[in-house]
């Protein structure tokens, strides 16, 4: 709720981490000319019965997603953040866990991330190469990426 008031995505703890972990600061995250954020929804679908938030409505991504892709000719380097992300992207069924281990079979262009929520944190702790390993692969790639 407090990323759809802001109007802007990520501005949140969750956006904080996902910052963190691409290595960019505020700035350069909303830099609307290198950085093209594009939700698998494009509103917030609400809370459920138990305060957790909703998955992102099908129809958005069917209606949308392709239209916004077409317009950015100059993918370098697109981020799969979560699993809804990763189903709409990465053929098969698979596990967060399985596509995001997976990570080198789409790198350099791709990479598939689980979503920076705190509920993730355990996540993490269980899978500690995603440390070790892909977090300083992703921060390179978006260095190289971002360069002048």
């Amino acid at each position: 709720m407090r990323v759809h008031r802001s109007g802007k995505p990520f501005t949140d703890p969750s956006g904080n981490r996902l910052r963190q972990w691409m290595g960019v600061d505020e700035h350069v995250f909303y830099d609307r000319e290198r950085v093209a954020i594009v939700p698998m929804a494009f509103c917030f679908p609400g809370y459920d019965a138990k305060g957790t938030d909703l998955p992102p409505p099908p129809i958005c991504a069917r209606t949308w997603r392709g239209r916004v892709l077409e317009m950015l000719p100059k993918i370098e380097l697109t981020l799969l953040i979560g699993g809804y992300a990763h189903g709409w992207h990465l053929p098969g069924k698979a596990t967060v866990t399985a596509r995001v281990a997976a990570w080198r079979d789409h790198a350099p262009r791709v990479i598939p991330l689980p979503h920076p929520s705190w509920r993730n944190t355990a996540w993490m702790k269980r899978n500690p190469w995603f440390e070790a390993e892909l977090l300083p692969a992703l921060r390179a790639r978006v260095l190289e990426v971002l360069k002048p």
